[in-house]
């Protein structure tokens, strides 16, 4: 994975907007502030390519970033309480749309904060994508802030919260320290040779 041509693309807040697509897509979903544009940042060896906030709620359109023939989807983080019923709804239809549109998603990264349970949301999110076959990864966020037996905790509880555990790819994953990156990588290259 090549990512010294990696540059924004454009940014979409209605579904109508979305091009037809016409190359592989790797979507990163996950809630709000659960830190996906600072994994697509480190992902992609930049300091703000994606906008970072401390506010959650701030990615409120889909963001494409072109890579080496392939492109990053930024979608909206989901769950933000602190927004208007007509922006979540908005959201929603952005997000459904996209997940439901004939696109060549190749891979989908769900993001999950490592040090905590699942909210309703996330396992409505896995749920969907297990029942459309859509594949995807699990990437356990803020991987930094646990120390190892909280880690390990977390690893077994995560056996209970989400549906088909087992049978799911989990990588932990640190913005701070870079933990997670080269398997993110990894998966991406093989993803794409397989296309």
């Amino acid at each position: 994975m090549n990512t010294n041509n990696a540059e924004f693309t454009a940014s979409y807040g209605l579904f109508k907007q979305i091009p037809r697509s016409d190359r592989p897509e790797f979507a990163f979903s996950g809630h709000s502030n659960v830190g996906k544009s600072s994994l697509i940042n480190k992902l992609l060896n930049r300091k703000a390519l994606a906008r970072v906030s401390a506010t959650p709620g701030k990615t409120s359109t889909i963001n494409f970033f072109s890579v080496d023939g392939f492109y990053i989807v930024d979608l909206p983080g989901y769950g933000y309480a602190k927004v208007s019923q007509n922006e979540k709804k908005r959201w929603a239809e952005l997000i459904e749309g996209y997940l439901h549109d004939d696109r060549d998603l190749a891979l989908v990264f769900q993001l999950i904060d490592f040090r905590h349970k699942p909210t309703a949301d996330d396992i409505m999110m896995i749920d969907f994508l297990i029942d459309s076959g859509i594949p995807f990864v699990i990437v356990l966020t803020k991987a930094d802030k646990l120390k190892k037996k909280e880690r390990e905790a977390r690893r077994e509880a995560f056996r209970t919260e989400i549906p088909c555990a087992d049978d799911i790819t989990m990588i932990e994953f640190s913005a701070e320290t870079g933990e997670g990156v080269e398997e993110l990588r990894g998966i991406i290259d093989d993803v794409t040779r397989e296309e």
